[in-house]
């Protein structure tokens, strides 16, 4: 699977007269948060957003539509891009301009917004979530309109893609926010999420499994690395398209609010954990013995690359996070045998007290078990003793490849406090 050129082009989005993370875990209660803070200095770190936004009377210019000015936080010409995923359980935005060593992001916002919540068995949106949702979208639109954003991408996944009334809802979107969103394909949403994180990838290993844990839907990308690893070190579309380096690519029709609702999320016991991991595992056993990983991979060096809110409360936990703090987590190892240490202590924790963990808290106290047992699933299926964390992702990934197609040479930062991930 190679990135199209078509994939790459960005789809502006006119947002006129729009009203109006701590990262994607919410842990404290709180509706919505700015990204975490890094300095201003660091050209390719994500900064830290303003408040959330509200209340502000935004301008009426369309944010798909070239100011011809100064951005406030850019030089002369310098364009800003926005790119906003809209999934099963997040509603996330980034804004960021291109650097020569990446993009740094100027803006941000994530709230958890469970637009999916109940569509496994009801097949359609519910008017609440709906309702949770557009609040959300227009602090996004206000954001965009703020920052006079020039060239924007805006995504909604499984939730949409699933529900019956998914196309209405988009339709809404536009005629009341004026938010133009594509329902982006399963296959195109495991090449974002690639790209996104390309540059976590160990390029010593023989291969690599990137898995993206969503609300809704998981996606798999099997990596063969060793088969281009000479043309490593070229420019992000390069090295997705030229490397050719996907072995092979599946999405799940299971994530964390879908399986949580299939089995249940506040209380959750050893047999019901066990219960989630195997039918997890019915689910990628047809892809495995389609591709039989399992044996290619049993003598090469090989290791995990997740890029979702399952991992990335793992690794806050497995680290002792007083708070959740991105720079520690995006970009850091974890052994196998750490994560399911994790695991089971979040099995032998009431409710209660897992919503009392830093790196959880209310918001994702009934789903982290549930991510846990889709985590392990993977481990059983695909056995490997290195997991490396990604705090970026599908919006990443989208920025990267937008600018990209307008001739920024954009690699995605690396991890750390001064960003080689973004």
């Amino acid at each position: 699977m190679k990135l199209p050129r078509d994939s790459i082009t960005a789809h502006d989005a006119g947002i006129p007269g729009a009203s109006g993370r701590k990262p994607v875990r919410e842990l404290d209660g709180q509706k919505d948060h700015p990204e975490p803070s890094q300095s201003k200095s660091n050209t390719t770190a994500h900064k830290n957003a303003e408040p959330n936004g509200r209340g502000g009377k935004g301008r009426k210019r369309q944010a798909g539509e070239a100011s011809g000015r100064t951005h406030r936080s850019g030089g002369e010409g310098v364009p800003l891009y926005a790119a906003l995923d809209l999934g099963t359980n997040n509603c996330r935005l980034l804004i960021a301009r291109p650097t020569r060593r990446g993009f740094q992001v100027v803006d941000a916002f994530s709230r958890i917004i469970r637009l999916g919540e109940g569509v496994a068995q009801s097949g359609i949106l519910s008017d609440a979530a709906i309702e949770r949702t557009l609040d959300a979208l227009k602090v996004c639109a206000q954001k965009m309109v703020r920052n006079e954003v020039t060239r924007s991408r805006l995504v909604a996944t499984e939730a949409c893609r699933a529900a019956d009334n998914g196309v209405s809802f988009i339709e809404q979107v536009k005629r009341d926010i004026g938010m133009e969103l594509e329902i982006l394909s399963r296959e195109e949403e495991a090449q974002l999420a690639v790209s996104g994180c390309a540059s976590l990838i160990d390029e010593a290993c023989d291969h690599a499994l990137v898995f993206d844990i969503g609300g809704g839907s998981s996606e798999l990308i099997w990596l063969d690395i060793a088969k281009r690893r000479a043309n490593w070190n070229a420019s992000l579309a390069e090295r997705l398209e030229a490397t050719e380096c996907i072995s092979a690519w599946t999405s799940l029709p299971v994530g964390v609010v879908s399986l949580a609702e299939k089995f249940g999320g506040r209380h959750v016991g050893v047999d019901d954990f066990e219960d989630m991991v195997r039918w997890v595992s019915s689910l990628l056993k047809p892809f495995e013995e389609e591709h039989n990983f399992a044996a290619r991979i049993a003598e090469g060096r090989v290791h995990f690359l997740g890029t979702s809110g399952t991992v990335t409360t793992v690794a806050g936990i497995q680290l002792r996070l007083p708070r959740y703090d991105r720079r520690r987590v995006d970009g850091c190892w974890l052994a196998c045998t750490d994560v399911r240490k994790v695991t089971n202590n979040l099995l032998a924790q009431t409710y209660e007290q897992r919503v009392a963990e830093p790196c959880i808290g209310r918001d994702r106290a009934d789903l982290v078990l549930a991510g846990c047992a889709i985590l392990e699933a993977l481990m059983r299926a695909w056995p490997t003793k290195r997991l490396r964390v990604a705090d970026r992702g599908l919006r990443e990934g989208m920025l990267a490849t937008m600018m990209a197609a307008d001739g920024y040479r954009t690699l995605p930062p690396p991890p750390g406090g001064r960003r080689a991930r973004s």
